[in-house]
């Protein structure tokens, strides 16, 4: 029998890289269910390597010493490697990954998909840079059954970034659906070639929308006046990208955009509107 079988999902390419999540991570270390005492967070879907699910854990317990990671992949193989970079992390310490990882620090690794088999029910999963090789249609049911294995008050945050993490969008779902779509950009890289707007993150798009950047869809409204903020906003470029990113998040609340947070979270880069401002379907504001 296949040992995939059981499980649900399908293997992903495993592209990972060192510090790829720090921005989704920074967003999730703030959320209350991250901070519950001793909570269990899945790393679903963590690639060809552990750093993803290291650099979590690291992230997380600072500010909750007792969190709890679990990476879960779908293919024996990878578990197998993480479970061996894991046991040599602990060993090497802070040589490797350039971080210290405690010997009793709670990482472990296993086998599963999106049915989530950890030991009880997680406060969090991030499942990153998984659901972009799916089809569309196929995102809701997916979305449900993570959705069910959460604890009370739990967070689902499904998402994509790109290779070096510089672009990165994800949906934040609770028990109910889905609650916010957050862009996060390297603000001070805009302009380059390689970043020559904030649409740039349209690339980056969770699966449930990245096919809705049309006009007439809610999504393609939100890039384009976000383009015309940004626009807008350029005299501030003396001052550097961060000022020009918080005036450009806070011409989007006044324009209407129902924008979450504030200058705290806009000088990270981010940008967190409610879902039923980009919820597919729907005319635009």
């Amino acid at each position: 029998m296949d040992p995939v079988a059981k499980h649900v999902g399908r293997i992903t390419r495993g592209t990972t890289g060192v510090n790829r999540l720090r921005r989704v991570d920074r967003w999730i270390a703030a959320q209350p269910a991250a901070r519950v005492p001793g909570c269990l967070v899945v790393d679903l879907g963590y690639g060809a390597s552990a750093t993803t699910s290291l650099e979590l854990h690291e992230r997380l317990s600072r500010g909750n010493p007792g969190v709890e990671v679990l990476g879960l992949e779908i293919d024996p193989a990878r578990v197998e490697l993480a479970s061996a970079e894991l046991a040599a992390a602990r060993e090497a310490g802070p040589t490797r990954y350039g971080r210290a990882i405690a010997s009793d620090a709670r990482v472990s690794f296993a086998l599963g998909g999106f049915e989530v088999p950890a030991p009880r029910p997680p406060h969090v999963i991030r499942a990153m840079n998984v659901l972009r090789q799916y089809d569309e249609h196929e995102v809701a049911a997916h979305w449900a059954t993570m959705r069910a294995r959460l604890a009370p008050g739990g967070l689902l945050v499904e998402g994509t970034s790109n290779e070096v993490g510089r672009v990165c969008s994800w949906v934040a779902l609770d028990a109910t659906g889905p609650r916010s779509l957050t862009i996060a950009l390297k603000v001070d890289a805009l302009g380059d070639d390689a970043m020559p707007a904030p649409s740039v993150v349209a690339e980056r798009l969770p699966k449930a929308l990245i096919h809705r950047n049309v006009p007439g869809e809610r999504v393609h409204a939100l890039l384009a006046e976000l383009d015309r903020a940004w626009a807008i906003e350029a005299p501030l470029a003396d001052f550097g990208a961060v000022q020009r990113w918080v005036a450009t998040a806070r011409r989007m609340r006044e324009a209407g955009w129902p924008v979450i947070g504030g200058p705290a979270r806009w000088r990270l880069g981010e940008l967190t509107v409610a879902w039923d401002a980009v919820a597919p379907g729907a005319s635009p504001p």
